[in-house]
């Protein structure tokens, strides 16, 4: 590992060339950049997701810390190409002051050459990507609505800003159980006439399910809310001709039951989010499914009708701070500004 402080962005794209060469690596070998914009305490997570992805998806990872906008303007970089990540390259760039609010600024000139860019928020995601360089220049975008104070709002927001290239974690999360409900319908043409998904009320993965639901089968879901599980705990399907498929979660399995046949069990895993990143990193073009799931769940239909391209809207909050502790001071206590 190489650590750089206080430095430039030229030395770091220097020192990241000498490691490469002293480790034997070879840009060719990349399939991507993987961009993480993460907070301070979760950089070790987002090393250890990177590095579970990359053994499916060897990639150059640099991830974005931004903290400390009113300071001086300052850069700490560190290296590592190999070693405890793996097949991948990363660079660890802490941006102080104002440079934080322009770190495309140092990126641009580490992605790796003719390889897609990925912009990965491990976080509270942005409300909107457009005021995030980073988010404009991916070909893919990777956010993560269970962080948000709200979840479900925030699957919402990522609705009425979705462009087609965004994905959710969310989305990946019920992968599995996508599969187990698609598979009861493998033997049998009966038409679903109704779903109940059970699940506590700011689960994002049951609002996303319902939406898959109401896009697949042209049916409106019930939502269940239970205090009684963590996350999504059932998933129910009626059939025309009255038989009922119930998926319920149980400490990584699923029970699977369907009328007439014996219930049996089925794998149902909680992933890491290593695993998760790397399904998401499979394939690089829109996910139209995804797109038609999440506006069903929002109500907004014809999402990969959008633009694909985003155009960057600047927007620096220091100064939006600012304005609104002059609003909040003219406006007075109990008051509202004229």
């Amino acid at each position: 590992m190489i650590g750089l402080w206080d430095t430039t962005g030229n030395e770091v794209v220097k020192a990241l060339a000498a490691e490469r060469r002293s480790a034997g690596g070879v840009a060719s070998g990349l399939a991507l950049t993987l961009v993480a914009v993460v907070e301070e305490k979760k950089v070790r997570e987002a090393e250890a997701a990177a590095t579970i992805a990359a053994a499916a998806h060897p990639c150059r990872l640099l991830i974005v810390v931004r903290s400390d906008l009113e300071g001086r303007s300052r850069l700490d970089a560190e290296i590592v190409v190999g070693g405890r990540l793996g097949p991948a390259e990363a660079v660890v760039m802490r941006m102080y002051g104002r440079l934080a609010l322009h770190a495309e600024s140092v990126v641009m000139p580490l992605l790796a050459p003719d390889v897609p860019v990925v912009t990965w928020w491990h976080g509270e995601p942005p409300d909107v990507i457009a005021n995030d360089f980073l988010g404009v220049v991916a070909d893919r975008r990777i956010t993560d609505s269970k962080l948000a104070p709200d979840p479900v709002a925030a699957l919402k927001q990522r609705a009425a800003d979705y462009a087609p290239g965004d994905t959710d974690l969310t989305w990946t999360r019920i992968t599995l159980w996508r599969t187990l409900v698609a598979g009861a319908f493998d033997t049998t043409e009966e038409r679903v006439t109704g779903a109940t998904v059970i699940a506590p009320a700011n689960d994002p993965t049951a609002a996303l399910m319902c939406g898959w639901l109401k896009s697949r089968l042209g049916i409106e879901p019930k939502w269940e809310h239970t205090d009684r599980a963590p996350r999504m705990h059932t998933v129910q399907l009626e059939c025309a001709n009255g038989d009922c498929v119930t998926v319920t979660r149980e400490e990584g399995t699923a029970l699977f039951s369907r009328s007439g046949q014996e219930p049996r069990y089925m794998p149902l895993p909680k992933r890491p989010v290593g695993d998760e990143l790397a399904e998401e990193l499979r394939r690089l073009d829109p996910d139209q499914i995804y797109g038609e799931a999440l506006g069903a769940m929002a109500g907004m239909p014809g999402l990969d009708e959008k633009p694909a391209m985003r155009v960057h809207v600047w927007k620096d909050p220091a100064q939006a701070a600012r304005a609104g502790e002059e609003a909040g001071a003219m406006a007075g206590p109990g008051g509202s500004a004229a």
